[in-house]
């Protein structure tokens, strides 16, 4: 079974999301971030993607209030980032109710940083995330793209006993065009250590379905579900089924 895992971006405590991480096409889809998480929950959904886009444009993390209610009110994992760039915002965010940390640019732009992070509090911390732009890895709100492939930096993250890690396709991302799952069974041929979780262009069920197949182990959903192409009741009947098998092994 593949993990279905909601995002919720968050500006000012409301949820939104974003064309292509560009700030300027912005849509704000629910002002009230727990019900949003509480109806992910009531689907059966066990995880929760969080993202504080206020913190990943100033530095810092500005929406730990937020953090804070949803993990009080929900049970759901949340992994949650954006401007975490010391080991203190690892640890306000974990002390906030995150059970891991999700990073992206600074796993490339301050490797070291990122390995002593692993060190300090556990590799079961930390989804570390991958920006990609023609196989690349993009940083700095995608604008900047560098001399590192993805495959590497999974690689990289493997050898510091990293389980699992997401990648974002940015071409793909909040335009519902469809996930690049070619680009994914790359990956998942240049790093077979560690676990893809996919992220961008999700349209419906359909796409799950062939992220599952191509051996993808968790899936991020943001624009589909707030733009109802993919819905809490099918994810319920998809999660209900997993389990049933689960049972029945």
């Amino acid at each position: 079974m593949i993990d279905i895992i909601p995002a919720i971006d968050v500006i000012g405590g409301r949820c939104v999301r974003l064309e292509q991480g560009d700030f300027a096409r912005k849509t704000v889809y629910d002002a009230d971030t727990i019900d949003a998480a509480k109806r992910f929950r009531d689907a059966g959904l066990k995880r929760l993607h969080m993202v504080d886009l206020d913190g990943a444009r100033t530095g810092g993390p500005k929406n730990l209030s937020t953090l804070e209610s949803v993990s009080v009110i929900t049970d759901i994992v949340i992994d949650y980032g954006g401007g975490v760039r010391t080991n203190e915002d690892v640890a306000d965010v974990l002390s906030a109710g995150a059970s891991i940390v999700n990073i992206g640019s600074l796993t490339v732009k301050e490797p070291e940083l990122f390995a002593e992070m692993v060190r300090r509090f556990g590799a079961e911390k930390f989804l570390p995330g991958a920006d990609a732009r023609g196989g690349m890895a993009a940083v700095s709100g995608w604008r900047t793209v560098t001399n590192t492939t993805v495959g590497e930096l999974l690689l990289r993250f493997a050898g510091l006993g990293i389980r699992e890690a997401f990648v974002t396709d940015v071409a793909s991302d909040g335009m519902m065009l469809g996930p690049a799952v070619g680009f994914y069974r790359e990956l998942l041929n240049a790093a077979p250590g560690i676990g893809l979780i996919a992220s961008g262009g999700v349209r419906g069920i359909d796409d799950v379905h062939e992220l599952e197949d191509a051996g993808c182990t968790g899936v991020i959903v943001g624009k589909a579900f707030y733009e109802g192409t993919i819905t809490l009741k099918e994810i319920s009947k998809y999660v209900g089924k997993a389990n049933s098998a689960v049972s029945r092994r």
